[in-house]
């Protein structure tokens, strides 16, 4: 599937720090450690809707993790899914009488030209779920092979007895996994099955859905299976960040997780998992089920991108926050006093900007604290000036490199 295109993105003086995270499994703030190339996985959209302010919340944030990889020197293996075959795709389809291939297409475009307009960058890998069904069905006969399935009029279900250290990514107990397992697209009453908590690999081929073969009979996999098959494909096991929204801790992160371990035997399956908080409006967290969604490409009808981005910036990456439209004036203003500082001849130095705008993105992306670093330096440029003609140029660069703002 084809990706989008990559903003330009400036070299900075020097070379940044290395990138401290809050690890979901760890429960702590933790150093990543890559190797040369520092490798991702962003879980990525169901194509039923537009993308809205919920989804560019998450992946603005993980857009923030390679960008300070990069300052840090090292290359970065992105890989990203489109879940284009799925229950609420093909629900939204027969409700609007499209296909849902069309539908997912369509979506799918319009996702692109937001994380385009947002100055996303782009995965090395942009893999839709309908490109890879052999993939993930091989996927599902490693695990069957080693034990860890079973099958239920059909259906192929990962047995959660094989899974020996299931919890370890969530840290839930099992009364609060069952709870939003049932909420989140699990079906833990299913009459039948060994654990009320175990998961769908591979759904038997229903009337009037799309369906592929496979050595289980024809059929489409399940949710979980599917990002496990893409990362490992592309980034292998005990990659350095897996990450998506706090809903994605369970179950999808969890499950995927022991599918890995189990499928390869190692331990982890990603180095870190890391997630971004919930985005609410009129006091519920943003969903398409809920219908309370502010979409990307209406605010960039009004507005300035990169004054959307901003305004994302402005809460940190993990926080749970409501959207209001006073917040995206606010960012305007902001813009338009950076744009002025930094259209200056000359301003007052900016070493420090750059030291401390490193220091606080490398501090588990303390994005609203770079923005305050910026803020005082405009502050100076506008209100006494400066004699640095360097200086507009290089603040402009920091905050295109390491916040993706364009001024």
């Amino acid at each position: 599937m084809r990706s989008w295109s990559a903003p330009k993105v400036p070299r900075l003086p020097g070379a940044g720090t290395p990138l401290r995270l809050f690890d979901t499994a760890a429960g702590e703030v933790v150093p990543t450690q890559p190797g040369s190339t520092a490798r991702i996985y962003v879980c990525g959209i169901t194509p039923y809707d537009a993308t809205h302010l919920g989804h560019a919340n998450t992946y603005l944030a993980f857009d923030l993790v390679g960008r300070v990889w990069r300052d840090a020197g090292h290359e970065v293996h992105f890989t990203q899914n489109a879940t284009d075959v799925d229950d609420p795709l093909l629900e939204r389809a027969e409700q609007t009488g499209q296909d849902w291939r069309e539908l997912a297409e369509r979506e799918i475009e319009l996702f692109r030209t937001d994380m385009e307009a947002l100055r996303i960058l782009p995965p090395r890998e942009y893999v839709g779920v309908t490109e890879v069904i052999d993939q993930v069905a091989e996927l599902i006969g490693r695990l069957r092979d080693k034990g860890a399935t079973y099958e239920l009029d059909g259906d192929l279900y990962f047995d959660v007895a094989a899974a020996p250290k299931f919890g370890a990514v969530s840290g839930y107990s099992e009364e609060h996994m069952l709870a939003l397992f049932g909420e989140r697209g699990g079906d833990p009453g299913r009459a039948g099955k060994k654990h009320p908590l175990d998961w769908l690999l591979w759904r038997a081929e229903r009337s009037g859905e799309p369906s592929w073969p496979s050595p289980f009979g024809q059929g489409r996999p399940g949710w979980h299976v599917e990002c496990t098959a893409i990362a490992l494909a592309n980034l292998g096991s005990g990659f350095d960040v897996a990450g998506g929204g706090s809903d994605l801790i369970f179950p999808h992160h969890e499950c995927g997780a022991h599918e890995g371990h189990v499928a390869t035997g190692e331990w982890p399956f990603a180095k870190a998992y890391v997630h971004a908080g919930m985005v609410a409006l009129d006091g519920e967290k943003m969903s398409k089920s809920k219908g309370n969604l502010v979409f990307v490409s209406r605010l960039r009808q009004e507005a300035d991108p990169m004054a959307i981005r901003l305004a994302l910036l402005a809460r940190h990456y993990r926080a749970d926050w409501e959207w209001a439209p006073g917040q995206l004036a606010s960012a305007e203003v902001r813009l338009a006093r950076w744009r002025s500082a930094t259209g200056l001849e000359t301003g007052p130095g900016a070493e420090a900007v750059l030291r401390e705008v490193r220091a606080r993105m490398s501090d588990d992306l303390d994005a609203p604290g770079a923005l305050a670093v910026i803020d005082a330096w405009a502050e100076r440029a506008l209100s006494s000036g400066g004699t640095d003609p360097q200086a507009p140029a290089l603040v402009k660069d920091v905050a295109d490199a390491l916040l993706g703002v364009e001024l």
